[in-house]
């Protein structure tokens, strides 16, 4: 529900409400760039370790557990 105000908003809440969106923004910003930056680096770790998953075995059990 919203209520209508006689009185405009004053010069110091705009200016307030301006600065807290621009703050909320760069703190946004440099979230995304750390999720990114981890995405990126889990990306790389896996591929590597699908390379180094081949086992080759003449008959015998293999454990993977003791091979990590």
């Amino acid at each position: 529900m919203t209520v209508e105000r006689s009185k405009p908003k004053s010069v110091w809440r705009k200016i307030e409400r301006w600065m807290v969106g621009l703050v909320m923004s760069m703190i946004a910003f440099v979230i995304e760039r750390m999720v990114l930056r981890s995405v990126r680096k889990a990306g790389k770790t896996k591929s590597k370790e699908e390379l180094h998953t081949t086992l080759t075995s003449k008959g015998g059990e293999v454990d993977l557990t003791d091979v990590r």
